[in-house]
């Protein structure tokens, strides 16, 4: 595939990837109700403070994510609060296809995006020709 190609299939997969990302973290910037309502049962504080913090701690992460210079960290960051979700679901018992890997579906698609956008990560991570 091309660098064209490569780049253009990041830029998809991004916007994809961000379209998550900000509707999550602007129905907690919201409060909205279903946050708090799913956030109770999952054993975290349905107060607004924290239901806010969340919210800017992901959008936060996600601007950095946009941004090429600091996408890398960005992309870290998501990382990282994805694992405090899966850490979650898995101390409750959720169903774990559904559930608990649902992060690591989301932290899946977070790093194939950043990879396919950017050859300097494609140059450090590499795809390797397993005939080689």
């Amino acid at each position: 595939m091309s660098d064209a190609a490569m780049r253009r299939t990041g830029i998809g997969l991004t916007v994809l990837v961000a379209l998550f990302w900000a509707m999550d973290g602007a129905m907690k910037l919201a409060n909205l109700a279903p946050v708090a309502q799913t956030m109770g049962p999952l054993g975290w504080p349905t107060d607004s403070a924290t239901i806010l913090t969340l919210g800017l701690i992901q959008t936060g992460s996600l601007a950095l994510y946009l941004w090429p210079k600091s996408s890398v960290l960005g992309a870290i960051l998501l990382t990282a609060y994805l694992g405090g979700a899966i850490a979650t679901h898995a101390r409750i018992g959720s169903p774990l296809p559904s559930h608990t890997l649902f992060g690591v579906y989301v932290g899946v698609f977070t790093w194939a995006a950043l990879w396919f956008r950017s050859p300097a990560l494609r140059a450090l991570i590499p795809l390797r020709n397993t005939k080689d």
